[in-house]
């Protein structure tokens, strides 16, 4: 389903901040940190989003405690979390997620390249063993909340025990921040370049199958 184009929840701005709202954001210090310099001047990506959990600040303390252990505290290399959070958020046709990621997944270490061929998949050719069985992970996840046999058994070989939970709840939290950015229409901040019309329809044409 398209972004619908005015929010159903209105994103709650640090102007409107009160003692709650900051301590819920403090739960992730990084993002709260993002945001407070950067929204007067409209370069603070990300703002839109957080602001829109922001309405339910008991809830979002919670969920951004876990949040910032996968963004800040991942066992996982960076790169690699971006790859999982890119793919997650293309299979589930998150423009916002997926653009916001794909300025993170440069600064990481992906090419645009890379981040092109994440849209086809690990079929794609040139992905190395470990991305391609990243990508099958995160295939599998979204469509049966399962890593297949034959997938673990290949990245088993590349991470350690603790990599591998990290994974799964890498996934698992973008799929959850991608289900609240859709249903909750949360709109491009001023800063956040738009999908190109190209891909936009490549990423609407996903099967929510996969």
């Amino acid at each position: 389903m398209p972004d619908t184009p005015t929010p159903r929840i209105t994103p709650l701005l640090p102007s409107n901040w009160d003692a709650t709202v900051h301590d819920a954001a403090s739960a992730f210090p990084a993002s709260r940190d993002f945001v407070l310099n950067n929204w007067q001047t409209g370069d603070a990506r990300g703002m839109n989003g957080l602001g829109a959990i922001l309405n339910h600040p008991a809830l979002a303390k919670a969920f951004l405690t876990f949040n910032n252990h996968v963004a800040m505290a991942n066992s996982l290399p960076k790169r690699t979390c971006e790859l999982l959070i890119l793919r997650i958020s293309w299979l589930r046709r998150s423009e916002y997620e997926f653009q916001q990621h794909v300025i993170l997944g440069l600064r990481a270490g992906l090419t645009a390249e890379e981040i092109e061929r994440i849209q086809a998949g690990s079929d794609a050719a040139g992905w190395s063993e470990l991305d391609a069985s990243l990508l099958c992970a995160v295939d599998d996840l979204a469509s049966d909340a399962y890593v297949n046999q034959h997938t673990w058994d290949t990245l088993s070989r590349h991470l350690n025990q603790e990599q591998l939970i990290d994974l799964v709840f890498t996934v698992g939290c973008y799929e959850v921040l991608a289900m609240a950015f859709k249903s909750f229409a949360v709109p491009f901040e001023h800063s956040l370049e738009p999908m190109s019309p190209e891909v936009r329809t490549r990423m609407l044409a996903v099967s929510l199958s996969n």
